[in-house]
């Protein structure tokens, strides 16, 4: 039986030509070598597998050439050529950093370095992995790397180049490669299969250039494992199997069912590709690339960028003309988030479902959503009942009997009873945040669009002019409760000034109608004077008097805050509330 060898060494290119995705360099180095500007150091970055050492070989057997060609390069006839093709020249030297990388190992570089060359013109030191050497090791190379003789030239190689001293860096010549593209990788792979008499399918090469991530050394490896699998015929479907990738067909037909907003068969279908051994993380990042392949399907310009064989783009440009643009992206999102969370998640299956459940409605939902996830759209519980009409001559109810069950909303002034509710025009009912128990049952009431001055003063003489009582004394414990729950209830675009009015305690002064509210800044001021109507108007409501009158004033410097324990204010609301007092004694209630 013949010595079996590997395509990555049995395809291993042997001239600057045959050398694949790198063009941009080995022409740089072509025209170095036919000008004759050699440096003395050159430094070789980039990802593995991409042709760093094996450009480097090829660099050193073209300087040494006795016979170059006209197009830079080496005649592969000299007898430095042949010495170089069956690895016994003396020329070339490859020191492995990452087992050699003592001072000892660079010195004994160092003694080899001044032995002139007996064959061609240089001595051509390859130093592969050589961010392994030693900080020692570095020093000591560094005199010889600045000024080693004539005939020796470095060239330094390495897959992190962070990791290289600033020193080494200065005195080379930095050569970065570049990952290779899918289509590189597949032209190269026909070539090979072609050598080797196998019929192969685009789809398979496909698959297996992504699976390489851009090192042709990767791909030439799985291309000998899935041909050992597959006889010598490869295919789309056994590369799949052998390689353990998920077929493209489950990402189509899960796109189809969201479209036409068949939850049961998305739930099926991840049912069956998790029991083919598939984790919910790599199923929801296949997806996300799915649906980003999509998006760039629905113009010409950008169906480029799709990395896959013929037949498969031609399927994507299908699906994408079915789909809608703003369906696609707001998928993408949930995709996304569901991948971010995957890890923190401790129901995986249960999240990667949501997802899908949620894409499944994505084509009926006609809300517009400019976040992470869809608009939420809660449609209303209860029918509006229809009010009966007054008879002509009937009286109109007297409004004194609706004043304990009348409560101001404190983000617009309106106010809601059992029997009656006083709105303003252009507003829609959403569910108060108020704790319940307190104040009874109420609603608040948010504007759908911006009201005019004119119709703002209008809806304020409305509300004042409903809400007539005569003036209850005012208890400061009720105060600080009212003063909190309009904290509470302010809309979402007023949370920081929640936050300053939850830390504020309102003093009710001794002429029983002014509130005076202490503020640590003029900024917090001003805000609470821009406030001032909202406030007065909820006081006046929740407290039944209309002669209370917000004022403020900052705060001295030589006062002292301190924040109270639980059980200090607990002892304060006692000393102020006698039903707070009797109920705890009563139930021998312990603040726990």
């Amino acid at each position: 039986m013949e010595n079996y060898i590997v395509s990555a060494r049995k395809y291993r290119p042997m001239t600057f030509d045959t050398v694949v995705g790198q063009e941009a360099l080995t022409t740089t180095l072509k025209n170095a070598i036919q000008s004759g500007r050699l440096a003395h150091a050159y430094l070789f970055c980039g990802p593995r597998g991409v042709g760093k050492t094996t450009c480097a070989r090829i660099f050193a057997k073209t300087i040494n050439c006795l016979n170059p060609q006209p197009n830079g390069e080496a005649c592969g006839e000299c007898e430095s050529c042949k010495a170089f093709n069956e690895q016994r020249s003396y020329n070339i030297h490859e020191l492995d950093a990452a087992s050699n990388n003592s001072v000892e190992d660079i010195r004994v570089l160092i003694e080899q370095v001044r032995i002139p060359p007996q064959i061609g013109k240089y001595k051509v030191f390859i130093i592969d992995e050589v961010h392994m050497l030693s900080q020692a090791a570095f020093n000591a190379f560094l005199k010889t790397l600045e000024e080693p003789p004539q005939h020796a030239i470095f060239i330094l190689a390495t897959t992190e180049k962070h990791k290289i001293l600033p020193t080494i860096m200065s005195r080379c010549q930095i050569y970065d490669f570049k990952r290779m593209g899918v289509n590189d990788i597949v032209g190269h792979l026909k070539h090979v299969a072609a050598q080797e008499n196998m019929t192969v399918e685009d789809a398979a090469l496909n698959i297996i250039a992504q699976k390489a991530d851009g090192g042709m050394r990767d791909a030439l490896s799985i291309f000998d494992q899935v041909a050992s699998f597959c006889g010598g015929n490869i295919t789309y479907q056994q590369t799949i199997e052998n390689l353990n990738v998920l077929d493209y067909d489950y990402y189509f037909r899960l796109t189809d069912y969201c479209l036409e907003g068949k939850i049961t068969e998305c739930m099926l279908t991840l049912n069956e590709i998790l029991a083919k051994g598939f984790e919910g993380q790599y199923f929801i990042t296949g997806l996300s690339s799915h649906l980003r392949n999509l998006l760039v399907s629905q113009e010409a310009q950008t169906a480029e960028l799709i990395e896959a064989s013929d037949e498969v783009r031609t399927r994507y440009k299908e699906q994408a003309q079915r789909c809608n643009p703003k369906f696609i992206f707001r998928a993408m999102k949930l995709a996304n988030t569901c991948d971010l969370n995957y890890k923190q998640s401790q129901n995986k299956r249960l999240l990667v479902e949501l997802t899908l459940i949620e894409m499944a409605q994505l084509s009926s939902d006609d809300g517009e959503s400019f976040g992470l996830c869809p608009t939420k759209i809660l449609k209303p519980i209860f029918k509006a009942l229809k009010a009966p009409q007054p008879q002509k001559g009937e009286a109109v109810q007297n409004v004194s009997k609706q004043e304990k069950s009348n409560t101001p909303n404190p983000t617009t002034g309106n106010i809601s009873t059992n029997n009656k509710l006083v709105s303003t025009p252009n507003v829609q009912p959403r569910i108060s945040s108020t704790p319940p128990g307190v104040g009874g049952l109420r609603f608040s009431l948010r504007r759908q669009q911006e009201n005019s001055p004119k119709q703002q003063e209008t809806t304020k003489q409305e509300t004042v002019a409903a809400a007539t009582f005569e003036d209850q004394p005012v208890n400061p414990m009720d105060l600080m409760v009212a003063w909190r729950e309009f904290a509470k209830n302010l809309p979402q675009e007023d949370r920081a000034m929640s936050f300053q009015m939850d830390n504020m305690e309102p003093q009710l002064q001794e002429d029983g109608k002014t509130v005076l509210v202490v503020v640590d800044n003029p900024s917090v001021q001003s805000e609470v004077h821009k406030m001032q109507t909202r406030i007065e108007t909820y006081l006046h409501q929740r407290l039944q008097n209309n002669s209370l009158t917000l004022t403020t004033r900052l705060r001295e410097v030589t006062e002292k805050t301190r924040v109270l324990s639980r059980k200090e204010v607990l002892n304060q609301m006692l000393k102020q509330s006698e039903a707070l007092r009797k109920l705890k004694e009563e139930f021998q209630l312990e603040l726990a």
